[in-house]
């Protein structure tokens, strides 16, 4: 077996001696590349962000920013990553770099002061800059409150602010750091990064990476994957690292062996069949948003409020799903979907809906040595959906309450309702009894405030630093009262 090793800025590094648990950040900065920071070690303020060259959406390759504090130096073996150091241009023998476009427009429009985030912010905007889709828009009208002026967080180049959702800043402030983003322009033909786009990502590659007794172990298929599980079922499964990295990071946590299933192609797969959509379960939360591009409104609904880009370009469902949180975003939504798990283990597959999936905190009827293949969705859609986060901030924050709802409303009686919950109990949950105040009754103000009074009583929401369990109970009511209200909204316009 080859060397691990990974490709940083054009340049091979081999991997060893780094322990197996060795972030791709504290790799980087042992070479010497100290733009690369550690500011959270949870993957929140994005002063880590490095470029990473995966399958693209549109293109061969997309350049992705991600949090090298969260991922195994281990998981990238194969790879190619770009630092805030790799992004500008050297010249000749004693003649300074040029900078990257993105680092020119940080510099002239005072993007910087102290300087520690900004590598960070360079590269999450690099990845922007190179989105092969990225077209542009109008500026928008600051006159008006109207639905149609353009949304601000869209430049007229087409920079979606949300790229930078991950990334924080102390003291230079982010209108400098938006005015930046907003004055890059195109890559020009002759751009190298965005030449690599046209090509081919790395090829998976098996890999054994093994020191003082610790093992990151990636195989080349799913059997062999199952296979290696029932022989280690001690093995911690990770995909993108989002939870396991912060467990190492700030728990100090250390597994004897580590199995990587981010690049296994069968579960990469997003198929849309007759009577299903089937969601691979290693797909990040980017690719399946994109390549859904809004075919299931809910799920639309839930991408731009799940944590931040960062994280959902490297965050998976089988992820989110398999932690068992209560508070997972992804669950509720689901569960209004009606979905269902694939589980796959080296005897078979077996497909269990996720409604029977979670049996206790963090806890689920996965077996040992089973992995979650893919989440099936079935079809139709219900046409009138929702999905409500109650969190203290906007974006980037952790559930206080989650409520997903998805109704078939014809000739104004609701035929049909499923509401998937989250944060009010040990488990996500379906709110059954609400289902069933809906279900054949006219979509009206006198039901919807029935169904809200018995939502506030569903699961059994506790007291925590994030809120209150009485809090949770009227929030519960107040989501429903809020889809009335929007959905009337909507018929009425």
């Amino acid at each position: 077996m080859v060397a691990a090793r990974i490709t940083v800025n054009g340049k091979e590094a081999p991997i060893s001696p780094a322990a197996p648990h060795t972030t791709a950040l504290d790799f980087l900065r042992e070479r010497g590349l100290t733009g690369t920071k550690e500011g959270c070690a949870e993957g929140e303020c994005g002063a880590c962000s490095v470029l990473v060259a995966r399958p693209g959406v549109n293109k061969p390759t997309d350049w992705v920013a991600v949090n090298a504090c969260l991922i195994p130096a281990a998981a990238l073996d194969g790879q190619e990553v770009i630092t805030s150091e790799g992004l500008a241009t050297v010249g000749e023998p004693g003649e300074p770099a040029t900078l990257h476009p993105v680092q020119q427009e940080m510099a002239v429009r005072g993007g910087s002061q102290c300087g520690y985030c900004t590598p960070g912010f360079v590269c999450s905007m690099a990845s922007e800059y190179y989105r092969p889709n990225r077209c542009a828009h109008a500026e928008p009208d600051h006159s008006t409150d109207s639905a149609d002026s353009a949304d601000a967080e869209h430049g007229p180049n087409g920079f979606d602010l949300h790229a930078l959702s991950g990334n924080l800043c102390r003291c230079t402030g982010y209108r400098p750091i938006r005015d930046a983003a907003f004055a890059v322009g195109t890559p020009t033909d002759g751009d190298p990064l965005a030449q690599r786009r046209e090509q081919s990502p790395p090829a998976p590659v098996a890999t054994e990476y093994v020191q003082d007794g610790s093992a990151f172990l990636r195989t080349n298929s799913l059997p062999e994957t199952l296979q290696l599980l029932r022989e280690r079922p001690d093995a911690v499964v990770v995909a993108g690292s989002t939870d396991f990295g912060v467990e190492v990071n700030i728990r100090s946590r250390r597994a004897d062996c580590v199995v990587g299933i981010d690049r296994l192609a069968e579960l990469r797969e997003l198929r849309v069949e007759s009577d299903s959509i089937v969601i691979g379960a290693a797909l990040t939360l980017t690719e399946i948003e994109r390549r859904l591009d809004g075919d299931v409104p809910l799920l639309a609904e839930l991408f731009p409020q799940f944590a931040s880009r960062l994280i959902r370009n490297s965050a998976t469902l089988g992820g989110n799903l398999g932690t068992g949180s209560p508070i997972g975003d992804s669950p509720p939504v689901l569960l209004a979907l009606e979905a269902s798990v694939v589980l796959a283990d080296a005897d078979g597959e077996r497909e269990v809906p996720l409604a029977d999936y979670f049996t206790g905190y963090r806890q689920s009827v996965r077996r040992p040595g089973e992995l979650i293949r893919a989440v099936r969705i079935p079809l139709p859609l219900s046409p009138v959906v929702a999905f409500h986060k109650i969190a203290k901030r906007r974006f980037d924050d952790i559930s206080s309450v989650a409520a997903a709802f998805a109704l078939d409303i014809e000739d104004g009686i609701v035929r049909k309702a499923r509401i998937g919950l989250g944060g009010v109990a040990a488990t996500p949950i379906r709110s059954l009894a609400t289902e069933a105040v809906l279900e054949g009754k006219p979509w009206v103000a006198e039901t919807v405030e029935a169904a809200a009074r018995e939502l506030r009583g569903e699961g059994t929401p506790m007291s925590d630093h994030r809120a209150s369990s009485l809090y949770r109970s009227a929030m519960l009511g107040q989501s429903l009262l809020k889809l009335y209200a929007q959905t009337t909204e909507a018929v009425s316009s």
